[in-house]
């Protein structure tokens, strides 16, 4: 019976959501479970699938919190854009 974890970011997938809509958890659950029958054969009864959402302060990337990260990214893009005008 496998147990597989999906981690996704608590931030939805539009401006101003603030998770996952409960339509794409289950698109979610499907596709995993049917790649856990595609690859390994286990049969979709038997294959758990546990979406776990990660708050924007729980995580980041590049040493640093993600909402640092991306205004780094952010004044950089900035930079440029004034750069080739």
């Amino acid at each position: 019976m496998p147990i597989v974890t999906v981690q996704v970011t608590r931030e939805g997938t539009t401006p101003g959501r603030t998770s996952a809509t409960a339509e794409e958890k289950a698109r979610i659950i499907a596709g995993v479970s049917q790649v856990m029958l595609d690859v390994l054969n286990k049969p979709l009864e038997s294959t758990y699938v546990v979406i776990e959402e990660v708050d924007l302060d729980n995580w980041g990337w590049g040493g640093l919190p993600t909402a640092e990260y991306r205004k780094l990214l952010a004044e950089s893009a900035n930079v440029r854009d004034r750069s080739a005008k």
